[in-house]
C-alpha cells in the first residue's frame, strides 16, 4: 500500500529542519556583540548542516521507492577569526591595541539565512495546507 501522505511527512520534517535553522540564526543575531563567552572567547558563529536520506522501506510498509527525507545533521561552528574592532574603551579591548575581538556574526548573512528559512518553511506549509485541502476534496467527492 502506497502512504499518500508520505509528501506530508517530507514537508513536516523539513519544516522542523527549518525551524531548528531558524533557532539557530535567532541565536546568532542574539550573541552578534558577546565578546567574552563561557571559554573566555568571542561568541561562534553557528550554522546548521542538513542531509537527505532515504527512509527505511520498513517503516512506510513499501515494496517500492521510499520518499526522501530531509533533517539536521549536526550544528558546526564556523570557524572563521573574530572580526577586530578597534574600542579602547571596551572592558574587553586589548590594552597596547585598544582591539577587541568580536563574533564572527555577519548581521546581513544572518538576516539572509532567516529570510531563506522561513520562505523554506512557507513552502513546506503550503504543501501540507494543499495536501489536506486534497484528502477533504478527495473525501467528499462519495457524498455529492
Amino acid at each position: 500500500m502506497i502512504n499518500a501522505l508520505s509528501g506530508v511527512d517530507s514537508a513536516a520534517m523539513a519544516m522542523a529542519a527549518e525551524r531548528m535553522r531558524m533557532d539557530v540564526v535567532s541565536q546568532n543575531i542574539a550573541n552578534a556583540h558577546v565578546t567574552r563567552g563561557v571559554d573566555g572567547t568571542p561568541y561562534k558563529r553557528q550554522q546548521v548542516v542538513f542531509e537527505s536520506f532515504l527512509k527505511d522501506a520498513s517503516q512506510t510498509g513499501t515494496g517500492g521507492s521510499v520518499p526522501l527525507g530531509v533533517r539536521v545533521a549536526r550544528i558546526d561552528q564556523d570557524q572563521r577569526a573574530p572580526r577586530m574592532v578597534y574600542n579602547p574603551a571596551h572592558p574587553d579591548a586589548n590594552p597596547k591595541s585598544g582591539m577587541v575581538a568580536m563574533p564572527n556574526v555577519d548581521m546581513h548573512s544572518e538576516m539572509v539565512d532567516m529570510i531563506t528559512s522561513s520562505r523554506a518553511f512557507e513552502a513546506n506549509l503550503m504543501v501540507v495546507k494543499t495536501a489536506r485541502t486534497l484528502a477533504m476534496q478527495t473525501l467528499g467527492i462519495g457524498r455529492r
